[in-house]
């Protein structure tokens, strides 16, 4: 059952290897990559409790000793002051340029510690062993890593690719239901901006996949890392295909930043509702058929997704508001918003041609009918 896909970036090339109950064969694989058998694990009070002693036992087996910094859960990580604490701490490590840093645990980790890595020494290698759905089809891929700043999410960080990804399908057992389903809001978006058979074919086994299907797990991790690995081997900086991955997230930031990036809405959550939203301004503007919403919130609606604004929770700014978090994004280039629309479920494209007003009159109906709904 288990996969291997190749992130093709020249000298720094590297496996995403995907399948169930890795943790324990995580020495074997590391090790290769080891000039000393010494690691640092950065890790979250979470995982810790659930996944640690398996892969600190598979790490042991091939006879490394691990030191480990278990940091609080949850998005406010992305910090200064806990970056500042792994970064120290790493140093305390004695971790040298030729040793490996593992980064284990949700994106939050993933991103947190591969920053911290990239910036140590002026770059050490790490290995990513993400634990959460959203981490292991996304975040973990790529090389992108960073922190939050008061002004917006990930304006803080370094493009870092790892040595080795190991996705083990099996942890995500222990994942939530809300959790697991945040994450497939990642997993759906690759069907969305560029493979009609995907999302078609998760509009079959999305259920399964929810249930706890694992040859689903492994098959739909494998399909999304694949997408993602061709895109960022045609463009690692984002300088162009790769902007097509932010597909829902122009409008998913702004409303993370609207509700102060906790528990209210989960990173995943923000992106399926922003996919909607794109959809919506994209058939507004006559880009694709009018159908084309509907489907993409129908498939959300039947895997129990968040799909609208009215399924958040608590106070939202108006919708000149969301405009204005929505300015604070990264895609924002010459004071330009950039935004990623559709000509049809599977054909997205970048594009800055999208007038104020349509975008501003999406939000304002989606408001409405929150309203109308509360």
């Amino acid at each position: 059952m288990q996969k291997t896909v190749r992130v093709e970036l020249d000298e720094r090339s590297y496996d995403v290897i995907i399948g169930p109950d890795l943790l324990a064969t995580a020495g074997a694989r590391i090790a290769p990559l080891l000039a000393r058998k010494k690691v640092a694990i950065l890790t979250d009070e979470t995982v810790a409790g659930l996944h640690l002693e398996t892969l600190q036992s598979g790490l042991s087996a091939a006879g490394i000793e691990s030191q480990v910094l278990a940091l609080p859960a949850g998005e406010a990580t992305k910090s200064w002051p806990h970056f500042t604490r792994s970064v120290e701490w790493l140093l305390d490590q004695k971790i040298e340029r030729n040793d490996v840093v593992i980064a284990f645990g949700g994106g939050v980790i993933g991103d947190l510690g591969g920053f911290a890595a990239a910036v140590l020494r002026r770059g050490v290698r790490f290995v990513q062993i993400p634990t959460s759905l959203l981490a292991q089809v996304d975040s973990s891929v790529g090389g992108k890593t960073g922190i939050n700043a008061p002004q917006g999410k990930n304006l803080i960080g370094a493009f870092h690719q790892p040595s080795l990804v190991l996705a083990d399908t099996s942890v995500l057992g222990t994942l939530t239901p809300r959790d697991f389903l945040a994450g497939y809001g990642e997993v759906v978006k690759y069907g969305m901006l560029g493979d009609l058979a995907f999302f078609e074919w998760l509009e079959t086994m999305g259920p399964v996949l929810a249930a706890g299907d694992l040859a689903a797990r492994v098959e739909a991790v494998t399909w999304s890392v694949q997408m993602k690995a061709d895109i960022v081997a045609r463009d690692e900086k984002e300088q162009g295909d790769r902007a097509l991955l932010n597909l829902g997230h122009t409008f998913g930031h702004a409303l993370e930043a609207a509700t102060g990036y906790g528990d209210r809405l989960l990173h995943g959550e923000g992106v399926a509702i922003g996919c909607a939203l794109a959809f919506e301004v994209s058939a507004r503007m006559g880009l694709c058929a009018q159908e084309d919403p509907s489907r993409v919130r129908a498939h959300l609606r039947d895997m129990g997704m968040k799909t609208d604004l009215a399924d958040i929770e608590g106070e939202l700014p108006d919708a000149d508001g969301l405009l204005e978090l929505m300015a604070q994004d990264k895609k924002v280039v010459a004071g330009t918003l950039h935004f990623i629309l559709a000509r049809s479920i599977g054909d997205a494209f970048v594009t800055s041609d999208v007038p104020r007003d349509v975008v501003r009159d999406v939000l304002v109906d989606a408001l409405q009918d929150r309203q109308n709904k509360g």
